[in-house]
């Protein structure tokens, strides 16, 4: 039964992106003159190119300078480290000297600021971090900035007096409190900020982490199995005092790997390696991971050159398209999101791995392999999520507190990603769906449904349930990445109305047939790990 089941679902699967495809390809050829954002293509120069998202089109067209300039640094710090033999302070210094000229082209004078606030957030951490207060003090500090940095554009210097307005044509070639605030893709600078302050006030801690939990950890974790220390085991250790020094501090806030854009890493993972660099990926390792990236780069060019699903979003002509259509630019648009920070994020990674710095992976999990809000949230900026849940969700009160603790998270990061109605709506919709699931998910464990209804039965029940998720996904994403919360009740109307329903009972059917899909992969990955 499971063979048959596997093998009609994985036909429908084929038949679903055989449509998918052609249906894009026809839609992309017949709209393109109406489209914004296309320009000449790379591999087909017959061929435009969607180049309407301007994080892609700036990371892509700065791919090359990039690449050489971390080329420099790497060597670089390389040569310092082997011929010196520097250890985490003398490699700060390194670090720092290469980062200062980095961010001395990118933001000119106001390298300053950058500087001053974290100069004001570490000594408010050393003098205070000790006290009962200081959650409160740190959070504040940093969400001033976070507002504050936004509101006033980065502080133009005429705001501090005439004689320095000048400078205010020195400001590099990229706004500091774009960088410092939201990084190209997230506010990097102000979440390191926070992680210093709540690592040195749990430094005297024998340790954050529970000893259950770590050896919980230890038994399940192949990397601390091989006698190594993964990431998660270098985060929740202590570091002596003399590795929370201004110097690392400020090296670790401007790291340049990871400064534009990440991965968020924690300053205790941080600091350790720092000292000895990372083990787990080898030479080997390394070569095959860039391998992938540049294979996964050749994707997206080919999915850019034929399907033109981004600048569908931003010319707005999904308006004038049918139910059938405005599904399928949705859902190419989420996949089109997905595979550039997917680049992005794993372009910045490799570049600190060969520093010597191993930071979490963004996107461990392909977004079609997510049938649940959980599990898609751990998966899509996975780093972040490691972070909220260190730094914010626990110390909040973690799984005791669920409900209410999910609606504080997401508004933050709403407002950490920028200040927009269109995101909190976004924030408080994937709350309001998020809500069902871990009320459906407790009551299943305190029934023990799997007994009650039958294997079978609740198999079926998950995965309806996961079609209604993945829906509910690809409503919130488009409400907060393209249409916007007036285009809510639009939205509705259009897959209610007689021509619509079809496609949404189609719509949900396809996604049952996937959440189906994924139980099996995970079937076997269960299977292959016993």
């Amino acid at each position: 039964m499971n063979n048959t089941e596997l093998i009609l679902l994985i036909l429908y699967a084929i038949g679903f992106y055989v449509y998918i495809i052609r249906r894009s390809l026809l839609l992309s050829h017949d709209h393109h003159t109406k489209l914004y954002g296309l320009r000449t293509g790379f591999l087909f120069s017959h061929r435009r190119n969607d180049a309407s998202d301007a994080q892609w089109r700036n990371f892509r067209a700065n791919l090359p300078i990039l690449s050489f300039v971390f080329t420099i640094f790497t060597l670089t710090a390389y040569t310092m480290r082997r011929c010196f033999s520097l250890k985490a302070k003398g490699m700060s210094f390194v670090w720092l000297f290469i980062s200062f000229i980095y961010l001395s082209y990118l933001h000119g004078a106001c390298v300053v600021f950058i500087v001053a606030i974290a100069t004001g957030n570490y000594i408010l951490v050393k003098m205070t971090a000790r006290t009962k207060y200081f959650p409160f003090l740190l959070w504040s500090f940093n969400l001033f900035f976070l507002i504050t940095n936004r509101i006033y554009s980065g502080y133009p210097f005429s705001m501090f007096g005439h004689r320095w307005a000048y400078l205010d044509d020195y400001r590099g070639n990229f706004r500091w409190h774009i960088c410092f605030n939201f990084g190209i893709l997230s506010p990097v600078v102000v979440l390191r900020m926070i992680s210093f302050g709540y690592d040195y006030h749990w430094a005297d801690r024998d340790s954050h982490t529970d000893q259950k939990v770590l050896q919980k950890h230890i038994e399940h974790c192949h990397i601390c199995k091989s006698e190594k220390l993964c990431y998660q085991r270098l985060q929740d250790g202590n570091l002596k005092s003399e590795q929370y020094a201004f110097s690392i501090y400020l090296c670790y806030l401007i790291f340049p790997p990871l400064y534009i854009a990440g991965p968020i890493v924690g300053f205790n993972a941080f600091s350790s390696q720092l000292s000895v660099p990372q083990k787990n990926y080898s030479g080997r390792d390394l070569v095959i991971y860039g391998l992938r990236w540049i294979f996964s780069l050749f994707l997206m060019e080919l999915m850019t050159q034929f399907l033109y699903y981004n600048a569908f979003a931003i010319s707005g002509m999904w308006k004038h398209l049918s139910p059938v259509d405005i599904f399928i630019v949705g859902y190419g648009v989420l996949n089109f999101m997905w595979l550039k920070f997917f680049l992005i994020w794993r372009y910045f990674r490799l570049w600190s791995l060969l520093c010597g710095i191993e930071v979490p992976e963004n996107m461990p999990r392909c977004v079609n392999n997510c049938y649940n809000l959980e599990s898609f949230w751990k998966n899509w900026h996975a780093s972040f999520n490691k972070w909220l849940v260190r730094y914010m969700y626990i110390p909040l009160g973690g799984s005791r507190r669920k409900l209410v603790n999910v609606w504080v998270v997401f508004t933050f990061v709403a407002i950490w990603h920028d200040l927009e109605w269109k995101l909190l709506s976004w924030a408080w919709l994937t709350c309001l769906f998020f809500i069902p699931e871990m009320i459906v998910k407790s009551l299943a464990n305190a029934s023990q449904a799997e007994s009650a209804f039958g294997e079978f039965a609740f198999r079926e029940l998950r995965a309806a349930a996961g079609a209604i998720t993945i829906t509910c996904l690809m409503v919130a994403n488009l409400v907060g990445y393209v249409i916007g919360p007036d285009g809510i009740n639009w939205l509705i109307s259009r897959f209610l109305m007689r021509e619509g329903m079809p496609v949404l009972g189609g719509m949900l059917l396809t996604f049952y047939v996937g959440s189906k899909l994924m139980f099996h992969i995970e079937d076997a990955k269960r299977l292959r790990g016993a």
